[in-house]
């Protein structure tokens, strides 16, 4: 049997004001040059018309990085809990209501 990554964190909550937070994050099996330390995530918040405002991931060929609206920016990668943190106050930031 293949090792697969697994799910360790699996959410998509509907906000009051109609916005959505997704966060999925995975463990890989073993850590790659692309993702050293061996996490697959996206995080998203999406405005109630279905507008991608903020974005976290890790796609392949791409490595870390965060959409702020139109624009990409790349991310240094600590920990998962950092990651949720930073991704929070981008939200905030930029005009979620959590």
């Amino acid at each position: 049997m293949r090792n697969r990554a697994r799910s360790i964190d699996d959410r998509k909550v509907g906000l009051p004001d109609g916005s959505v937070l997704e966060i999925h994050v995975w463990q890989l099996p073993a850590a790659t040059a692309e993702r050293p330390h061996g996490i697959k995530y996206r995080l998203q918040y999406c405005l109630p018309d279905g507008t991608t405002l903020i974005r976290y991931d890790n796609k392949r060929g791409k490595g870390d990085h965060k959409h702020i609206r139109e624009q990409e920016f790349p991310y240094r990668f600590t920990t998962k809990e950092q990651l949720l943190k930073d991704f929070q106050a981008d939200v905030i930031k930029h005009g979620g209501k959590l």
